[in-house]
């Protein structure tokens, strides 16, 4: 699995993943919140499937 996303696509996804699961938590936003996972474990990982399929690469590597 190569890494596909840049630091600054990393980065705001880990905070927009860490911000929808605390709204979730905080009771702010309803159960459609925990999609939050999907853009934090991304972030977490340089690797967004999504990506590969749509030929996109903001990696300088």
């Amino acid at each position: 699995m190569k890494a596909n996303e840049g630091t600054v696509d990393r980065g705001l996804r880990v905070a927009a993943g860490v911000v929808l699961l605390a709204l979730t938590a905080t009771g702010t936003i309803g159960v459609w919140g925990w999609i939050g996972v999907v853009p934090l474990l991304t972030g977490a990982v340089g690797y967004c499937p999504l990506y590969s399929v749509l030929g996109i690469n903001t990696c300088r590597r």
